[in-house]
């Protein structure tokens, strides 16, 4: 059986590459051997991420479908990033270059743009100074 983290972060992407999904539809991804206990288990993680905020739940006049909220957008991509074994674009030719330069008092925004910089596939050149070949704007688009 599933634990329920689990079905939390597959829950999580299953909405992360689609606007909405009905709890039928979700049921059919997530159990495919029907066992004792899973439809409950799916149906408290729901409820968990609802409580979280990372969900939201609409009713239509037949079925009830989830969708993702702002937060839950977030918590997705970090589990993206937290994935290790994400392939890497192929190498266009360019270099990108990432100059770093936060004050001490903003170290959390300082520590977590390093992070960032570490799970692009970017390298500590010299201080502040992080260098990668890999085309990965779009990680960093919404900072």
């Amino acid at each position: 059986m599933e634990k329920k983290q689990g079905y939390s972060k597959k829950i999580l992407a299953l909405l992360a590459v689609k606007p909405a999904i009905s709890i039928n539809d979700l049921e059919g991804a997530l159990l495919i051997v029907p066992q004792l206990n899973s439809k409950h288990a799916l149906k408290r993680s729901l409820r968990g991420l609802q409580e979280a905020g990372l969900i939201e739940t609409h009713h239509s006049g037949q079925q009830q479908y989830s969708r993702l909220t702002r937060e839950g957008k977030r918590k997705a991509h970090s589990i993206t990033l937290e994935n290790d074994t994400a392939v890497l674009p192929a190498w266009d030719g360019k270099w990108r270059v990432i100059l770093l330069d936060l004050p001490e008092d903003r170290k959390a925004e300082r520590d977590g743009l390093r992070y960032l910089l570490k799970k692009g596939g970017f390298i500590l050149l010299k201080n502040s100074v992080w260098i990668s070949p890999y085309p990965l704007e779009h990680l960093f688009m919404n900072i």
